[in-house]
C-alpha cells in the first residue's frame, strides 16, 4: 500500500478505490494550499486518511472548500498513472517539491534503486499502488474530520495535521454510512457518558484516567460483584495484590525489557529501591502461586483478581474509555500440570463467552494468535511454542468455534487465543485473551510436587474472561445508547408521585422495591408529572411507577417504561417483576 512498508499493499477493490481517493485528497490540498508538506495517505477501516504539514492551521471548516476541489479533479478525468524512477530521480523529484518526509520514506523503506510512483495531474506521490484508473472513478466520498497526529506515530517527530474521510462504490452505500455516523454519533461513549453522568475526564488528575462518577461507579460494582461471583463458582481463588512491585520483579519477567517504553517511570528512593506500577498482574500471581509448595493435587489453581494496571499509553492515542492509562483488568492466572491445559483452556473460553452473552456482546471472533519467523521477539523452545499452540487449536476445535490465524500477534512468551470484538461504532478490538505460558514459570523457577514425588514445572494460562473494565463499560455505553439492561442500570425505578398528597404512599412503594435489593429513586419535586416522566427518559431509567390517589388506595403502581408502555400493575406484582428480570440479568 502506499508509502513504502507503512502499510501492506492490497487488491481489495474498495481498499483500492479507498486508497486513491486519499490520493486525490492530497492532490487537492496541494493545489490548494501550496507548499503543504504531505506525509502518508493509507486506506484503513471504512475511509481513508492522509497526513499533511500545513504552513497555516487547517481546520473541519475548511474540508468544505478542500472537498469541493477534490471534486473538480474528479471532473477532470485525471489518470492514476504508475512510473518507475531510480532511487536518485525519486529522491530529486521530491527534493525539486520540498516533500521531507518523501525522502525520508525513500531513505528509509525503499529497497534498491527502483523507486514507485504514482502520477495524479501534478501531483506525485511515493507509492506501490494498484490505484483506480482515474478520478472519474471516485463517485461516492465524503471528508469527515480533522485531528493531530504524530509523523510516524512517534510522539518525538513533528505533529501533523490528519483529514480523514470515507469512500464507497455507489452514493447509495456512501448515504448508508453517513446515516450510520449519524447514529454513531449519538452513541458515542464519551458523549452519553457525560450526559448521564457516568464517567469524568479531568486534567487535573492526569491524561487517561478515569473518573467513575455515581451512577457509573453503581454500574462498574454491580459488573465486580457479577464476575467474582461467578469465578468463585467456578473454582476460581481471588487476591487482592499491590499496585506497586520492585523494578526487579518484571526485569525478571521480562517485561520490563521489552516494554518499558509503555511503562511508567520507576519511582527511586535514596536507599536505591526502585518501585514501578504495574503493567499487568502476571508476576503479582506467580508470588501468590509462589508463596507455598503445590502438590499436584492442588492443581489446577486458578487466581483471579481484579485488578488495576498503569500502562504510558501515548497522549494522542488516549480516548475516552476505551484507551486510558489506568485500567482495572478482570484478570486470572491457572497453574496446572500438562495433562490439564486443554481443558483449563476449553473452561476459560466457556466463561467468557458466557460473560458475553449475559452482556449482549454478539459481534465477536476468535484468532489463534501466533509467533512468524522473527526468532528474536520469542521466548521459548520450538517444542514449547508447538505444545502451546496445538493445545490452544485443540480447545477451540473441540468446542467447534471457527478461528482466523493471527501470526506475529502472539504474546512474547507463548500464544494465546484473541476474542475480536466489533462494537457499535464497527471498530474491532481484542477484548478476552487466552494464552498458554511455559516461559514464566521458568523464569521463576516455579513448581509442584507430582505423584512420584518428583518436583515438575506447572503451566501457566494467563485468562481474561471480561475484559477491562473501563473499556467495557465504553462498549456497553455504546452497545445499549445508555438505556442499559435493567440489571445494570443505575436507577432500576423512579417512583413518581403524581401530587403532594401521594408522598407518603410514594416513600412506601420504594422501600418495597428496595427490600428486594432494586435500586430506586423518588420523584418528589415540585414539577409537573410529565416534566419528571421526561427527565426519567432523559436518564433511560427502565422503570417509572407513577402513583396517585387510586394508586394509593388500591395499592397500585401505574407502570410506564422507558419504550412508553403502560400498565396497571399490583405493587407486589410490580415488584415481583422487576426483581425477577433483575436476577435473571435479561437484556
Amino acid at each position: 500500500m502506499a508509502d513504502y512498508g507503512e502499510h501492506e499493499a492490497t487488491d481489495d477493490p474498495l481498499q483500492v478505490l479507498r486508497h486513491s481517493a486519499a490520493h486525490l485528497l492530497a492532490a487537492a490540498v496541494t493545489e490548494l494550499y501550496p507548499g503543504t508538506k504531505y506525509g502518508i495517505g493509507p486506506p484503513v477501516q471504512d475511509g481513508f486518511y492522509y497526513d499533511f504539514q500545513f504552513s497555516k492551521p487547517v481546520s473541519e471548516s475548511d474540508l468544505g472548500a478542500i472537498e469541493s476541489r477534490m471534486r473538480r479533479l474528479v471532473n477532470e478525468d485525471r489518470p492514476f498513472v504508475r512510473e518507475t524512477l531510480s532511487r536518485e530521480e525519486a529522491m530529486a523529484e521530491f527534493r525539486k517539491r520540498g516533500q521531507d518526509y518523501k525522502l525520508e520514506l525513500i531513505a528509509d523503506k525503499v529497497e534498491g534503486d527502483e523507486v514507485s510512483v504514482y502520477r495524479t495531474g501534478d501531483f506525485l506521490d511515493l507509492c506501490r499502488g494498484p490505484h483506480v484508473r482515474s478520478t472519474r472513478d471516485l463517485k461516492a466520498f465524503k471528508l469527515l474530520r480533522v485531528a493531530g497526529a504524530y509523523w510516524r506515530g512517534d510522539e518525538k517527530k513533528p505533529q501533523l495535521t490528519r483529514i480523514y474521510g470515507t469512500a464507497w462504490q455507489t452514493p447509495k452505500e456512501l448515504e448508508d454510512y453517513l446515516k450510520f455516523l449519524e447514529e454513531a454519533e449519538k452513541r458515542d461513549h464519551k458523549k452519553l457518558g457525560k450526559e448521564l453522568k457516568l464517567f469524568a475526564l479531568d486534567e487535573r488528575v492526569g491524561a487517561g484516567q478515569v473518573i467513575w462518577l455515581p451512577d457509573g461507579a453503581t454500574i462498574r460494582r454491580e459488573l465486580e460483584r457479577w464476575i467474582v461471583d461467578e469465578e468463585l463458582k467456578r473454582g476460581y481463588r481471588h487476591v487482592i495484590t499491590p499496585h506497586v512491585a520492585k523494578l526487579d520483579l518484571y526485569r525478571t519477567s521480562g517485561h520490563w525489557e521489552l516494554f518499558h517504553d509503555t511503562m511508567f517511570p520507576p519511582m527511586r528512593f535514596d536507599d536505591g529501591e526502585e518501585l514501578e506500577l504495574r503493567p499487568m498482574n502476571c508476576p503479582h500471581h506467580i508470588l501468590v502461586y509462589d508463596h507455598d509448595l503445590h502438590s499436584y493435587r492442588d492443581l489446577p489453581l486458578r487466581i483471579a483478581e481484579l485488578g488495576q494496571n498503569y500502562r504510558l499509553e501515548k497522549s494522542g492515542e488516549l480516548m475516552g474509555m476505551i484507551r486510558v492509562r489506568s485500567f482495572n483488568l478482570n484478570d486470572a492466572h491457572i497453574f496446572c500440570t500438562p495433562d490439564q491445559v486443554i481443558g483449563e483452556v476449553r473452561g476459560a473460553i466457556e466463561l467468557a463467552n458466557y460473560f458475553m452473552s449475559v452482556l449482549g456482546v454478539e459481534d465477536y471472533s476468535y484468532r489463534l494468535s501466533v509467533r512468524d519467523k522473527v526468532k528474536t521477539k520469542w521466548a521459548g523452545t520450538d517444542d514449547e511454542w508447538e505444545s502451546a499452540e496445538a493445545s490452544l487449536k485443540e480447545a477451540l476445535e473441540s468446542l467447534n468455534l471457527p478461528y482466523k490465524i493471527g501470526l506475529g500477534e502472539a504474546a512474547f512468551y507463548g500464544p494465546k487465543i484473541d476474542f475480536q470484538v466489533r462494537d457499535a461504532l464497527r471498530r474491532e478490538f481484542t477484548n478476552n485473551t487466552v494464552q498458554v505460558d511455559y516461559q514464566l514459570p521458568k523464569k521463576f523457577n516455579l513448581e509442584y510436587v507430582a505423584e512420584d514425588g518428583s518436583r515438575q514445572r506447572p503451566v501457566m494460562i494467563h485468562r481474561g474472561a471480561f475484559g477491562a473494565f473501563e473499556r467495557m463499560t465504553a462498549y456497553l455505553i455504546e452497545q445499549y445508547a445508555g438505556a442499559f439492561p435493567t440489571w445494570l442500570h443505575p436507577v432500576q425505578v423512579i417512583v413518581i408521585p403524581i401530587t403532594d398528597s401521594q408522598h407518603e404512599y410514594a416513600s412506601r412503594v420504594a422501600d418495597r422495591l428496595r427490600s428486594l435489593r432494586l435500586r430506586v429513586e423518588v420523584d418528589d419535586r415540585s414539577q409537573k408529572m410529565q416534566r419528571k416522566i421526561r427527565d426519567a427518559h432523559a436518564r433511560k431509567v427502565p422503570y417509572m411507577a407513577i402513583v396517585g390517589a387510586r394508586e394509593a388506595e388500591t395499592e397500585h403502581v401505574n407502570v410506564r417504561d422507558r419504550s412508553n408502555q403502560e400498565v396497571d400493575s399490583s405493587l407486589e406484582s410490580f415488584a415481583s417483576m422487576v426483581a425477577t428480570e433483575v436476577a435473571e440479568r435479561r437484556r
